[in-house]
C-alpha cells in the first residue's frame, strides 16, 4: 500500500483516516498550567487600566495648576505695568507720585527706590505733611534748608512751594545727593544725616565709638534715628523691585 506523509511529516497509509488527535494541532494547556487564569488576567488588566486613568487624571491636574498660574502671574505682570499711577501695590509700600520720584532721582544720578523710602519714612506719601519742627511736604523740607536749595537752583523761593511735590522732591533729591557725596556714598550715614542734621552726624564721626573710619557710621546712638534708618532701608529692598 502506497505510504504518503501527512500534513505532521508522518508517513501513514494513503487510504487511512487520520486520528482526531492528528488531524488537530495540540494546544496549549489551560487552567494552572498556563500561567494565570482569565479571570486573573482582567484583573491584572482592570488594575493596569486604573493606574492609567489614575496617572492621567494627576498629569490633568498638574497642567491645569500650571496654565493657572501662569494665567495669574501674566495678569498681575500686565496690571503691574498698565496700573494707574498711584495705584498702591501694597498697603505698606504705596507707590505713588512715582513719575515725579523717577525725574527727581534721575536728575540728581539717585535710585528712586531710595527716593521712595526717604518719602514713605518722612511723610507716608502726604503733600501737606506738617512736622512740629514745622518740615514741610513730601521728603519734609525745612523752609530754611529749602531757601538755601533754591538758592543753589537760583530760583524764587516761597514756603508754599514746598507743598508742590515736583518741587519738593527736587530740592529734597539734592540734598540727599549732597550727603550722599559728603559721606563716601553711604547710604546709611546719609540717611541719618536727612534725618538728624549734617552738624550731629559729624560730631558722631569723630567719635570711635560710632564710626570706625571717620567717615561713615557703624553705630547710630539715637534709638529713633536707628529705627528711621531700619525703616529706609527695609523700604528700599521692597521699592527695588518695583522702580
Amino acid at each position: 500500500m502506497q505510504k504518503i506523509r501527512d500534513g505532521y511529516g508522518q508517513r501513514r497509509d494513503a487510504y487511512a483516516p487520520r486520528s482526531r488527535a492528528a488531524r488537530t494541532p495540540a494546544l496549549p494547556p489551560r487552567g494552572r498550567a498556563s500561567g494565570r487564569s482569565r479571570a486573573e488576567r482582567e484583573a491584572a488588566a482592570r488594575a493596569r487600566y486604573i493606574r492609567q486613568m489614575r496617572a492621567r487624571r494627576r498629569r490633568r491636574r498638574l497642567l491645569l495648576l500650571a496654565g493657572v498660574a501662569l494665567v495669574a502671574l501674566v495678569l498681575a505682570g500686565a496690571w503691574f505695568l498698565l496700573r494707574p499711577e498711584g495705584v498702591d501695590i501694597s498697603p505698606s509700600y504705596p507707590v505713588r507720585y512715582e513719575q515725579e520720584i523717577r525725574t527727581a532721582a534721575a536728575e540728581f544720578s539717585l535710585e528712586p527706590a531710595y527716593v521712595a523710602s526717604v518719602v514713605l519714612a518722612e511723610s507716608s506719601y502726604n503733600p501737606s505733611a506738617v512736622s512740629s519742627d514745622g518740615a514741610i511736604g513730601l521728603m519734609q523740607i525745612m523752609p530754611s534748608t529749602g531757601e538755601w536749595i533754591a538758592g543753589k537752583f537760583g530760583d524764587t523761593f516761597t514756603v508754599e512751594s514746598l507743598y508742590d511735590p515736583a518741587v519738593n522732591l527736587r530740592y529734597g533729591c539734592w540734598y540727599l545727593r549732597f550727603l550722599l557725596d559728603r559721606y563716601s556714598g553711604d547710604m546709611r550715614t546719609a540717611s541719618t544725616a536727612y534725618h538728624q542734621g549734617q552738624g550731629r552726624v559729624d560730631e558722631w564721626l569723630k567719635n570711635p565709638e560710632y564710626s570706625e573710619d571717620g567717615e561713615t557710621l557703624s553705630v547710630i546712638s539715637s534709638a529713633v534715628t536707628d529705627t528711621y534708618v531700619d525703616r529706609i532701608m527695609e523700604s528700599y529692598a521692597h521699592y527695588k523691585e518695583v522702580y
